[in-house]
């Protein structure tokens, strides 16, 4: 395995470019799957996560070619329709073909999904809208069978617990997409990732209105073509850059955003007390010694991503005042408080929320990583803390970053990607 080594507490200075969006990427490659000629899609991050859904799609017979962030998909020879186990296991985010091979060939077997321990995360929801559609779905040892003979619209709540499910809305809108009739998709996330996968299917030749609301309308189309098509930038990463510049108190300009992505995040930098700027598709950090205390409470687009709250819990250990962080997605995602404290931070834990005392300063210590987000924390806070902090486990990282360290490196940082000892 492999581990960071950062020296901290030094200033950042340049520029950074935001890589395509992992999150958007992945329910689009699923879904190219749906037409029977080639697509090209550009902007396709250079993560781990990929290999492993290129696997898949090559086990199932796909044709593949990744080069310099481009991935061509000719899914004309498909003969395979399971996505085994040893695949499944340790990348959730494939669940995201079980829409699309339901939808083009009335059938699919699907191992139940892994993926990142940040708390429960069912698949019912993804269930729920496939049967609204007609699927017959059984569970047979550890794998979900779906059947259809022809796909049927229909009128579908898909709102669970903690709201809207992002995977869950994708399914069902490329499983409507190629069904019969209109299909009405009542509380469907907001997400940018599925406003850029139903861009995508658009082009490809779909019927779907009331993208980014809250309701989609679909009208069932007989199929669809390959098309050529550019990602939208990661708006998880872009935030990330972004409170690297602040954490360390830094000038750095982040470019190929799309601002509107990350409103919710320039909000509570502005009620701390920073000054924002930024553009069309930039945003650069105006660096200042101290900011306020805030309260954060993460929720489903437009709200606060919880995609970022490890990372701004980072941010608010070196605050003035005591913040508070709701989290109402992933109740259980704060495994990282221990390590943050571990640099010393001073953080309690009160069920679903985090009391965060602010600190003068943060200390480099050994810390482990225990999921991609909690990653990128640790490495925020180790950019900050005095001495030198090393991360363990850093794979996690390499899910949901390109090119972490040289980005990174590339602005002033001084962290090094190291073998640990065995």
């Amino acid at each position: 395995m492999e581990k960071f080594v950062i020296e901290g507490g030094y200033k950042l200075e340049g520029e950074i470019e935001i890589s395509g969006s992992k999150n958007a990427s992945l329910p689009i490659i699923a879904a190219s799957i749906m037409s029977e000629e080639k697509t090209i899609l550009k902007h396709v991050p250079n993560l781990t996560t990929f290999p492993t859904m290129i696997k898949i799609l090559n086990y199932m017979g796909v044709k593949t070619k990744f080069e310099d962030n481009t991935l061509e998909i000719d899914p004309s020879g498909i003969y395979q329709f399971t996505a085994p186990y040893e695949f499944v296991s340790t990348m959730r985010g494939s669940i995201c073909l079980l829409g699309p091979l339901l939808a083009k060939y009335g059938k699919a077997r699907f191992s139940m999904p892994g993926g990142c321990v940040i708390g429960p995360r069912p698949i019912d929801l993804h269930i729920k809208g496939l049967k609204k559609l007609g699927v017959l779905i059984e569970n047979e040892e550890g794998y979900i069978i779906g059947k259809v003979d022809k796909l049927k619209g229909n009128n579908i709540f898909i709102g669970g617990s903690f709201g809207s499910s992002v995977l869950a809305t994708a399914n069902v809108l490329c499983a409507a997409v190629l069904a019969e009739g209109e299909t009405i998709i009542e509380y469907a996330a907001c997400e940018p990732e599925i406003v850029d996968l139903a861009n995508f299917l658009k082009k490809m030749g779909a019927k779907i209105y009331g993208e980014g609301s809250h309701l989609i309308r679909v009208e069932g189309v007989k199929k669809l073509k390959g098309v050529e098509y550019t990602i939208i930038p990661d708006r998880i990463e872009g935030g990330t850059y972004i409170l690297a510049g602040y954490i360390t108190r830094s000038r750095i300009k982040v470019n190929n955003i799309i601002p509107s992505h990350l409103f919710a995040l320039f909000d509570k930098l502005e009620e701390a007390g920073l000054d924002i700027k930024y553009g069309e598709n930039y945003f650069e950090t105006i660096p200042k010694e101290t900011w306020k205390a805030v309260e954060v409470t993460t929720l489903p687009f437009p709200g606060f991503p919880t995609d970022l709250q490890a990372q701004m819990m980072s941010f608010l250990t070196l605050s003035d005042g005591i913040s508070l962080i709701t989290e109402k997605v992933f109740p259980e995602r704060f495994i990282h408080v221990g390590e943050l404290n571990r640099l010393g931070a001073d953080i309690t834990l009160d069920g679903s929320k985090a009391i965060i005392k602010g600190v003068k300063s943060l200390k480099g210590a050994k810390v482990m990583a225990s999921d991609l987000r909690a990653s990128a924390a640790l490495v925020l806070a180790g950019l900050t803390a005095e001495g030198i902090t090393e991360i363990s486990r850093i794979y996690h990282l390499d899910r949901g970053y390109e090119k972490f360290e040289k980005k990174l490196s590339s602005i002033g940082a001084k962290i090094k990607r190291i073998k640990e000892e065995s």
